[in-house]
């Protein structure tokens, strides 16, 4: 911010509270559980499982977190087999809208993304045959 300095961490209480919110909510497999009950709502646990590739265990993890934290809910009917179904909670949707915005920065830098990394490549490639 301008005309105001940042202050140091050993005078900042809740720095290490904010990490541990970063570090959740920054999380890759947070922020595209977020982002997939964002778009289709509420899910099962075997539909966030197909949308998204991950490990039951990864996810399971996850939610959980994701739960503890409040962004997502959790409903059980015990009913044979048990039906489990995520949702956002009104926290977790208003994280919607960063968790968008991510996402749209990551779709329009792709390409650049792709040429940097290619370039990097290249480069210590290089680098690697010379020494």
């Amino acid at each position: 911010m301008k005309g105001t300095t940042m202050a140091p961490i050993a005078q900042c209480p809740d720095c290490r509270r904010l990490n541990e919110v970063l570090s959740r909510v920054g999380d890759r497999w947070s922020v595209l559980i977020v982002a997939s009950l964002s778009q289709y709502g509420t899910l099962r646990f075997n539909e966030l499982k197909r949308n998204l590739g991950i490990s039951q265990r990864m996810l399971s993890l996850t939610l959980r977190d994701l739960e503890r934290d409040g962004l997502v809910s959790r409903t059980y009917y015990p009913t044979i087999p048990p039906k489990v179904e995520y949702a956002l909670t009104p926290l977790g949707d208003s994280f919607r809208k960063p968790v968008e915005a991510l996402a749209v920065w990551g779709l329009a830098n792709l390409k650049a993304i792709d040429a940097a990394r290619a370039q990097y490549d290249d480069a210590a490639e290089k680098d690697v045959k010379s020494a």
